[in-house]
């Protein structure tokens, strides 16, 4: 099932590895991730306004992407939840 994410993107549920909030991700290694995520190009900013959350998932190639969102992460968890995938 699509989880959508955020603007107009959706994700297939079984591609998500991760939902997390940005705020309590504050540890250096969180930063370090994201920005070493950003200069792969594997980071893609779903939308540019206030950032709440990211998530970690894996493309159709296998490749992990980080998608950077305004969603909150219970707001995903939650969709995913509804989706028959158990809640993060």
């Amino acid at each position: 099932m699509y989880i959508h994410i955020g603007n107009d993107r959706s994700l297939l549920d079984r591609d998500i590895i991760g939902i997390f909030d940005i705020e309590t991700s504050v540890a250096d290694d969180t930063r370090e991730y994201l920005a070493a995520a950003g200069r792969r190009k594997n980071a893609v900013y779903v939308s540019f306004d206030m950032t709440k959350s990211y998530i970690v998932a894996v493309d159709g190639s296998g490749m992990e992407k980080v998608y950077i969102t305004n969603v909150s992460h219970r707001t995903i968890s939650c969709r995913a939840g509804k989706s028959g995938k158990a809640k993060r």
